[in-house]
């Protein structure tokens, strides 16, 4: 038996896993408040002890960049040891990977339902890969092409220095600059971020007036009601945030792909953006994706999805764990 954990900012997944047949079977899972909890340890054991179960092996995907074994996260106060954490739990095989490398590792075994295309790419697109996903912060990873497999690798792609291309984006540049100093993509191109780019429009570019909303599509999560009202055509202040959070994702994930040369296709994971789909079908994804001067014929040929089954991460940590321990052939 395997354990398989999805570690976020605001949620922590855990499942556990069984192979038959040669294919990863889930058995249980569960999803608990990452926030709140002193380590991650707390709701791993209290998981298991529910449960009753032993597994052999874990494998945990976690906001951060893991080094010897070992990651502090970035948006949790926790710092996770892999040799500590196994100690702890009485698990012989601990496996800590960033939760966008642990994403690519699912890739591979998503159903064609899972996905859903923004744009088809060349009918012989092959080669390297890359995902990208907005959440509480923005990750990203690149999946390199061997010649027989995709070997998944993380990066921190979403602190690179956010890249504005217009007056409207410079404006926002300067916004945030007053707040944080520097200014990475993750500050624009996630949950908070969709928060400070309708601060931004609303107090500083006073594009629109925020209108009042119905009860039902407020939330106690900020980014959540600016979401609901934008996809509900509520409020214009919430309609022109989305817009222009939905370019600036575009115009990221265009960056990803030249930089990995994801030839075999770039993947838009997480939690947002399956949440805003009918946004992201709309022209000015694409066309911020493109809109890369010299390299825009190369980038048509990339296939674009967006991956619609939110277990990815988790699927993606028992495979790896499973390839790692032999039980899963490579």
């Amino acid at each position: 038996m395997i354990l398989a954990g999805d570690v976020g900012g605001t949620n922590c997944r855990l499942a556990l896993y069984e192979v038959e047949d040669g294919r990863l079977r889930q058995r249980a899972e569960a999803r608990v408040p990452s926030r709140g909890a002193n380590g991650l340890h707390e709701p791993v054991e209290a998981f298991l002890q529910a449960r009753g179960a032993r597994p052999e092996a874990a494998c945990f995907g976690l906001p951060g960049p893991v080094r010897h074994g070992r990651v502090v996260t970035t948006n949790l106060p926790w710092v996770v040891d892999a040799v500590l954490l196994g100690e702890r739990l009485g698990l012989g095989h601990v496996f800590l990977l960033n939760d966008l490398e642990a994403y690519a590792w699912g890739i591979a075994a998503l159903a064609p339902e899972a996905l859903c295309s923004l744009q088809a790419g060349a009918a012989d697109a092959a080669g390297n890969q890359a995902v990208i996903a907005a959440g509480t912060g923005l990750g990203q990873a690149g999946l390199y092409w061997d010649g027989h497999a995709h070997r998944p690798w993380p990066t921190e792609g979403g602190h690179t220095d956010f890249a504005p291309t217009d007056e409207l984006q410079f404006g926002l540049l300067r916004f945030l600059q007053e707040r944080h100093g520097r200014v990475s993509w993750e500050r624009v191109v996630s949950g908070p971020g969709l928060v400070a780019v309708h601060e931004y429009l609303r107090d500083v570019a006073r594009v629109a007036r925020p209108a009042p909303l119905p009860p039902e599509l407020v939330s106690r999560d900020a980014s959540a009601t600016i979401t609901n009202a934008a996809l509900a055509g509520a409020c214009p202040l919430a309609r022109r945030a989305m817009d222009l959070f939905v370019a600036l994702y575009g115009a990221e994930a265009g960056n990803l792909a030249l930089k990995t040369l994801s030839s075999g296709g770039l993947f838009l994971g997480g939690g947002i953006a399956p949440k805003i789909l009918p946004e992201l079908q709309k022209p000015a994804f694409l066309q911020a994706f493109l809109a890369k001067g010299r390299m825009r014929t190369l980038l048509e040929a990339m296939p674009v999805r967006v991956i619609l089954d939110d277990g990815c991460g988790l699927h993606g940590a028992a495979r790896h764990a499973a390839l790692r321990t032999g039980r899963l052939p490579a």
